[in-house]
């Protein structure tokens, strides 16, 4: 894909694989809008990028715990920027960031699931029309081979909570949300998929864990970069891949009634109609 005039928002891009990734399309031309809850992490990337002549990103920040701030975001997004060609839904948080226990969002789901899977939800619900507007363009999720079945008994995980649980729910809910996606939006030149970017990259929530990185963001910043923008990717959709490569999720995420099941509990927790 030239990048020359493409505008491409990351989330979760000001640390970690979402920065170096950010660097990576803003030092080739594109408008990167970057995402965070930092404005001084943000100054600090913009800087870096500045003095590498690379094009100064946008900086968005929201706290992606909270639906209102999710919608703000998207809002914000659309009012600035007339044209989107690539959402790569990037933000999330680890098995263990914030300690082990259960957490909640903002709106009262755990926070997990809230961060790393509902708010893309939203987010992607919400870009939607400028994207197709834009096509053709592409959605990117970053997920994980950590995967673990949605118990839709017990979505929130209010009995035998762990942390690492929640986090690969999360992660499998997102790549059930991409083949969703992926076949809602065909034929509109919108594509969908999903990565597992690479293994314990050496990022805050890697060390957080308590896990010793065996790969770098850099690594896992090329396999995002070639969903993103590699040109043997355009028109292939709803897909899993690891790092360059595609794969096989979690049996689950081909479950055509587990994902209705999670599609109509995402839109009830979103606040979409169905119709969204």
């Amino acid at each position: 894909m030239k990048l020359d005039g493409k505008t491409i928002f990351i989330t979760g891009s000001t640390d970690g694989v979402g920065r170096c990734v950010a660097a990576r399309l803003a030092a080739v031309g594109a408008k990167v809008l970057i995402h965070g809850r930092d404005k001084t992490r943000a100054q600090t990337l913009s800087d870096e990028i500045a003095r590498a002549g690379g094009r100064e990103p946008i900086f968005y920040q929201a706290d992606l715990a909270s639906l209102a701030g999710v919608r703000q975001l998207a809002a914000a997004v659309l009012a600035d920027h007339p044209r989107l060609d690539v959402f790569i839904s990037n933000a999330g948080i680890g098995s263990q960031n914030g300690g082990p226990g259960r957490q909640t969002s903002l709106d009262g789901y755990e926070l997990r699931f809230a961060v790393n899977y509902l708010a893309g939800f939203l987010l992607a619900h919400l870009l939607r029309p400028r994207l197709k507007a834009s096509a053709p363009s592409r959605i990117v999720n970053v997920a994980s081979l950590g995967q673990h079945p949605i118990d839709f008994d017990d979505v929130m995980i209010t009995m035998g909570y762990s942390g690492g649980r929640a986090y690969a729910q999360s992660k499998l809910a997102q790549i059930m949300f991409t083949i969703d996606l992926a076949e809602e939006l065909k034929g509109s030149g919108v594509t969908v998929n999903a990565l597992h970017p690479a293994t314990y990259m050496n990022t805050t929530m890697v060390r957080a864990s308590g896990i010793m990185p065996v790969s770098t963001v850099e690594q896992g910043g090329e396999a995002i970069l070639h969903l993103a923008v590699g040109d043997d990717i355009a028109g292939k959709s709803g897909l899993f891949f690891s790092g360059m490569r595609e794969a096989q999720a979690n049996p689950q995420a081909y479950d055509a009634a587990a994902r209705k099941r999670l599609r109509e509990l995402s839109l009830e927790l979103a606040g979409l109609s169905a119709k969204s």
